[in-house]
């Protein structure tokens, strides 16, 4: 198994460099791939501040990449929810941490807006600052 880099996965998904996106994709297709949750995170962050991807577009992004038959990815069951709860309204990066944040008691938070869209996803005590 390969662990990969953001720009492995960026290349294959934006294929706006025709010989990195056929190695990306050649890669990725022969061998079983590691996408770990902070290259899900950057790779969220180049598609949305990089390539001017919608919220929808970089969900849609981040769920073909972890649907890959040979990707396996970091802490598959979080990520999976990060991506549902992103796809309720949520900015995906704090999904992600806060579906990472299972095994505490509650989320503190200085941003209110995550803190009221995330109540109604998270069964954690939302404490805004």
């Amino acid at each position: 198994m390969l662990a990969v880099d953001t720009n492995v996965v960026v290349r294959y998904l934006v294929r706006d460099d025709a010989v990195q996106a056929t190695r990306a994709a050649a890669l990725i297709r022969e061998n079983r791939i590691w996408i770990t949750k902070t290259v899900l995170l950057e790779t969220e962050w180049v598609l949305r501040s990089v390539y001017s991807y919608s919220p929808e577009r970089v969900t849609e992004a981040l769920r073909v990449i972890v649907g890959v038959p040979t990707a396996f990815v970091e802490d598959a069951p979080v990520v999976a929810k990060a991506l549902d709860w992103s796809e309720n309204g949520l900015d995906f990066a704090d999904a992600l941490h806060l579906a990472s944040a299972g095994a505490a008691e509650g989320f503190a938070t200085f941003d209110r807006e995550l803190a009221k869209q995330a109540r109604h996803l998270s069964p954690l005590n939302l404490i805004v600052l």
